[in-house]
């Protein structure tokens, strides 16, 4: 009989253990609250120009890591700033995409951006804007020693004469012959 009702002492701590801890994960309703707020990041300059499968691949990843780094629900509530930790891993999925490939860097810095800004001529074929991309990799790979110094540099650039766009210019530059002229005016108050 003790062995009986120890049994049943043991299964029932173990129920209460599994059933509790259940309840604590994520369940149907909170992941896609995550994915509706990952949606608000489609905005952003590298996202904007990813297809809808390619963003939907994204969140898929940063909410799989969010789940990872929080799997209990419940904790990743609570975090102070649950909206800057959400940015980091946001952050951290870019980085982890761009390696400073030519292919993301078309998402980056996508074509029809860099003739708006005056970088590359408009009307330049596929096959143009490959050897672009090629090239400006090529230089981000030998001035940057990481994905994450670059990445700081993209989010902080304000100026058109940063280490970027300098690059960018050369290799408009050096495989089209345009050449980026900067009319710069003093304005001086008396």
């Amino acid at each position: 009989m003790k062995k009986f009702l120890l049994s049943m002492a043991l299964l029932a701590v173990a129920a209460t253990t599994i059933g509790c801890t259940q309840q604590q994960k994520w369940n149907h309703e909170e992941k896609k609250a995550l994915r509706e707020m990952l949606k608000e990041y489609r905005q952003m300059l590298y996202l904007q120009d990813l297809t809808d499968e390619e963003f939907v691949i994204f969140t898929d990843e940063v909410a799989g890591d969010i789940e990872l780094a929080y799997p209990i629900y419940a904790e990743f509530i609570e975090v102070p700033a649950v909206g800057d930790t959400v940015d980091m891993f946001v952050v951290m999925q870019i980085v982890d995409e761009i390696n400073a490939d030519a292919h993301n860097m078309r998402h980056l810095y996508p074509y029809h951006y860099l003739v708006a800004e005056g970088i590359l001529p408009a009307k330049l074929s596929h096959k143009q804007q490959r050897e672009f991309y090629k090239c400006f990799a090529q230089k981000v790979n030998s001035y940057y020693l990481s994905e994450v110094e670059f990445l700081q540099d993209v989010l902080t650039s304000t100026t058109n004469n940063s280490a970027i766009t300098q690059m960018q210019q050369q290799c408009a530059a050096d495989l089209f012959d345009w050449v980026i002229v900067v009319d710069e005016v003093d304005v001086v108050k008396e």
